[in-house]
């Protein structure tokens, strides 16, 4: 008996250090939430137990962080969708579960305090895991460390380059991806400095997370295409296809109301929701109780290891569609406010652009200038006066528009191209003649020639573009140099200047000083032109014409800004984040100086252009005629 009672004894004494050892069941992040996750009321307005039916949007990059094949899960989300639930799951997990080493980065040590304090330490707190006790003394468990059987969780900042780079894991987690420092002191990316401390683990896993900023500079974007780019999809009831709900599909229903003091507010009654695949309605309460999952776009990434989300508000429990359509309106004639909007609410990138479009509205607007008999695409539309040709010089090539002008303003794009070669050599100029001296033609087979080629002197090759504009002045060939700044004539008249080659002097040529930031206000101003007529910017679809996502990212890559300096403020143009080329804006800027250099009578242009055709037409029937040639301009 006295046995049977020392046995008891010692199974009881040994019972929980034995537990210890025991394999823990087999869970996903998912499972293990619902069974052990509680929310805190500090941080959740539904205090107690985590239910993933609550968020079903989350199961999937939740759970896909228990996928073998799956090494790094991106998720880009709006504010208010539970994306810090996704990472404090994820966290919880790994300690209870699935033990190691990890590295939790935030943008700053400040925001690493804050959240180890709000976020981390409730939950540990609440959902009782097993962290080293922080009274107890040498715990290992401070603000910035925690401990726990099999691991430990470090939480820094993405300025720390000591903590990014000394501190290997098996595990990288990072919030908030694209408010991190550029790079972590003087040791470069932080996300690459993380990235270097999971080398030694085979079964390393990196969960980035973040709601999107400016489009062209938002690292969790560059993720994000990256992978999967899966988005929450809902069914419609009326066609049965699945879409992502996004703004640009949203009907909001609103109501004008004049308050007393005679200020006008807009008071929103209801939102909906328009399928962008049949255009059948449904309400925000229809919305909610559809069938939805997640659709990859790029479901080839997953054999890469990368599953990438993205989600927007629209999808959010705590969210009503009416306070985000309020939001929208009070923010609309603000823009800053409006980002902020666009970046927490909608889940959307901004685009610094005011009023301008962006490169999807511009490539949506291409137009179809027809097809001549034999199926090649039309050159010149009707409307189109005169040609002219603006190039840009870079060291190892030649980018250049032919640009066709109308009455008042109205252009249509012709030609877009890039001749690759050193300024220096003469194969690069004989392509650049091609492109000068052909007939460039309408559906009828009237045409006209360029007018006069604008190319920038600008750049390491100003001597040689010299000279060869000075061998092609009679064919209207002319070398121009930009100079910014506000208040700078867009055309002065031109100046003889010497051309060196070698030391050697060779002749002079004749060059026009541009003021570019002119140049670029018409353009920008242009752009806004809604309707076909004066001012507006015509874009031809066809392939061969050059006009792709490229272009349009050059052409949209500046904008005019307000900044301070030492003689007070003043305007400037600069470039958005993300867009470094801005040819394309450049030779559309040369090309309008090339108009206003030559200064055409557009009237008379149109007279000969309707006096070539009309006779035309009278002598189908006739025995055709012997003709003197046009003028240089125009050509049958």
């Amino acid at each position: 008996m006295a046995r049977n009672s020392a046995a008891d004894r010692l199974s009881a004494a040994m019972a929980p250090a034995l537990r210890n050892f025991r394999p823990p069941a087999k869970l996903t992040v998912s499972e293990w939430a619902d069974k052990r996750r509680r929310l805190s009321p500090e941080t959740s307005a539904e205090a107690g137990p985590w239910r993933t039916s609550r968020t079903p949007y989350l199961k999937e990059p939740m759970d896909a962080f228990n996928d073998p094949k799956v090494n790094r899960i991106v998720m880009v989300a709006s504010s208010q969708v539970g994306k810090s639930e996704l990472e404090l799951n994820i966290i919880g997990y790994i300690i209870d579960q699935d033990p190691g080493s990890i590295l939790y980065v935030q943008p700053t040590l400040d925001d690493a305090k804050k959240f180890s304090r709000l976020r981390v330490a409730p939950m540990i707190r609440d959902s009782k895991l097993k962290v080293a006790d922080v009274k107890a003394k040498d715990s290992g468990n401070t603000i910035l460390q925690k401990s726990f059987p099999g691991g430990m969780l470090t939480i820094t900042g993405s300025n720390s380059a000591s903590a990014l780079a000394s501190t290997p894991a098996r595990y990288i987690i990072g919030d908030e991806r694209d408010r991190w420092a550029k790079s972590a002191g003087t040791e470069g990316d932080p996300w690459a400095l993380a990235e270097a401390r999971q080398t030694t683990f085979y079964n390393r896993k990196a969960v980035e997370v973040s709601t999107p900023t400016t489009k062209g500079d938002s690292a969790i974007a560059d993720s994000f295409m990256l992978g999967t780019q899966e988005r929450w999809c809902h069914q419609c009831p009326d066609c049965g296809e699945f879409a992502n709900i996004v703004f640009d599909d949203i009907k909001i229903n609103k109501v004008e109301e004049v308050r007393p003091s005679g200020k006008k507010v807009v008071k929103v009654e209801s939102v909906d929701w328009v399928c962008p695949n049949c255009g059948c309605i449904h309400t925000e309460e229809e919305v909610r109780h559809l069938p939805a999952k997640w659709i990859a776009e790029n479901p080839g990434a997953y054999e890469s290891g990368i599953r990438s989300f993205w989600l927007n508000a629209f999808s959010s429990p705590w969210q009503p569609w009416t306070k985000i359509a309020t939001k929208y309106l009070e923010a609309l004639h603000d823009p800053e406010k409006l980002k902020v909007v666009f970046n927490t609410m909608l889940g959307e990138l901004w685009e610094e652009r005011g009023e301008v479009p962006d490169e999807d509205a511009m490539l949506a607007r291409r137009e179809d200038y027809g097809r001549n008999a034999d199926g090649s695409p039309v050159e010149l539309p009707e409307g189109v006066l005169a040609l002219t040709c603006g190039v840009d010089t870079q060291d190892d090539r030649l980018e250049y528009e032919v640009l066709g002008h109308g009455k008042f303003g109205e252009t249509w794009g012709v030609k877009r191209g890039v001749i690759v070669g050193r300024p220096d050599t003469p194969e690069v100029w004989q392509r650049l003649d091609d492109v000068a001296d052909h007939v460039y033609k309408f559906r009828d087979g009237r045409g006209l020639r360029i007018s006069i080629t604008c190319v920038d002197s600008g750049g390491h090759y100003t001597q040689e573009v010299y000279d060869e504009c000075r061998k092609r002045q009679a064919r209207m060939f002319f070398a121009i140099k930009g100079k910014g700044g506000d208040g700078i004539p867009f055309v002065s008249p031109p100046k003889q200047t010497k051309i060196t080659i070698k030391g050697k002097y060779i002749g002079q040529v004749w060059l026009y000083s541009l003021g570019v930031d002119a140049g670029k206000a018409t353009i920008m101003s242009s752009l806004k032109v809604q309707e076909a007529g004066p001012k507006f910017c015509h874009f031809p679809r066809a392939e061969e014409a050059g006009y792709d996502g490229a272009f349009f990212a050059g052409l949209l890559s500046e904008k005019l800004t307000l900044a301070r300096t030492k003689a007070g403020t003043v305007w400037r143009w600069e470039k958005l984040p993300g867009h470094q080329r801005n040819e394309a804006l450049d030779c559309r800027n040369y090309a309008l100086a090339g108009l206003r250099i030559i200064d055409p009578d557009m009237d008379a242009a149109e007279r000969r252009l309707k006096g070539w055709a009309e006779p035309a037409k009278k002598e189908q029937k006739r025995k055709p005629v012997r003709r003197q040639r046009p003028a240089d301009d125009y050509d049958w």
